[in-house]
């Protein structure tokens, strides 16, 4: 796998020029339990200094995980919807919280209180959506029961979607979802985060939000593995800062 970093780094240095600021974040959805690819995880996080935000599956999440977590401050573990379960009708694209059920703000309680239970004051009061699709209807139900950031994909289009609840999404996912479910070309990856950051640059999007990197541990190859090494540290490395959640909570309180 190799790739041409230069119209990257050429963005990142006008970034600098200019004088400004490249919060970033990173998320990584679906853990449940510690496994090999949550150690590779380990080891990449620990490499690059970068914490990673762990979206939890609430109903499959166990104490492995838990201990994991408790052995590993930069993993940050976060919610993620209930059970990672499909509920969209038939023809519809995937989502467990695409429409509002009369079991939802249940779903949404028993998440916060089970992972609470494993994490403790570890958890971030953070909704990442399953699939990255959420209805507006759910949004003062996520307040309700504790959230204080929402996540899914592409640039916020507002910061407070609702009262008492920033958005922060993510914006490069690297996998190839809809053809090889392996690693995306890395000169599109690489366009589309240039197109992205100059898009901050020039005030079309949203330059406050923090540049979220979105990956999958579960699902990934050599080739996915090694991209977002050297991705991250090209970004961290080319003048971006890690921005955890974390800080982002301070500034909301």
């Amino acid at each position: 796998m190799t790739a041409d970093w230069s119209p990257l780094r050429r963005e990142l240095a006008l970034w600098r020029a200019d004088r400004a600021t490249l919060p970033l974040w990173w998320r990584d959805d679906d853990a449940i339990a510690a496994t090999p690819a949550l150690a590779q995880l380990h080891d990449l996080v620990h490499d690059i200094g970068l914490p990673v935000h762990i979206a939890v599956i609430p109903a499959l999440a166990d104490q492995t995980l838990a201990d994991a977590v408790a052995d590993t401050p930069l993993f940050l573990p976060t919610v993620h919807g209930w059970a990672h379960e499909n509920r969209a009708p038939n023809g519809q694209k995937k989502a467990e919280f695409g429409a509002l059920h009369p079991d939802t703000p249940a779903q949404l309680h028993g998440g916060m209180a089970k992972l609470r239970g494993l994490f403790g004051d570890a958890l971030l009061p953070v909704f990442v959506a399953p699939w990255n699709r959420l209805h507006p209807n759910i949004l003062p139900h996520l307040v309700s029961a504790g959230h204080r950031i929402v996540s899914t994909f592409q640039p916020r289009p507002c910061r407070h979607p609702v009262a008492g609840l920033m958005a922060v999404n993510t914006h490069i996912d690297p996998i190839d979802w809809r053809g090889t479910r392996g690693l995306k070309p890395p000169a599109e990856i690489i366009a589309e985060t240039v197109h992205q950051l100059a898009a901050r640059r020039c005030g079309d999007t949203d330059a406050t939000e923090p540049f979220g990197y979105l990956t999958h541990h579960l699902v990934h190859n050599v080739d996915i593995w090694s991209f977002s090494r050297r991705f991250l540290i090209e970004l961290l490395e080319g003048g971006a800062t890690s921005t955890p959640l974390t800080h982002t909570l301070k500034e909301t309180s």
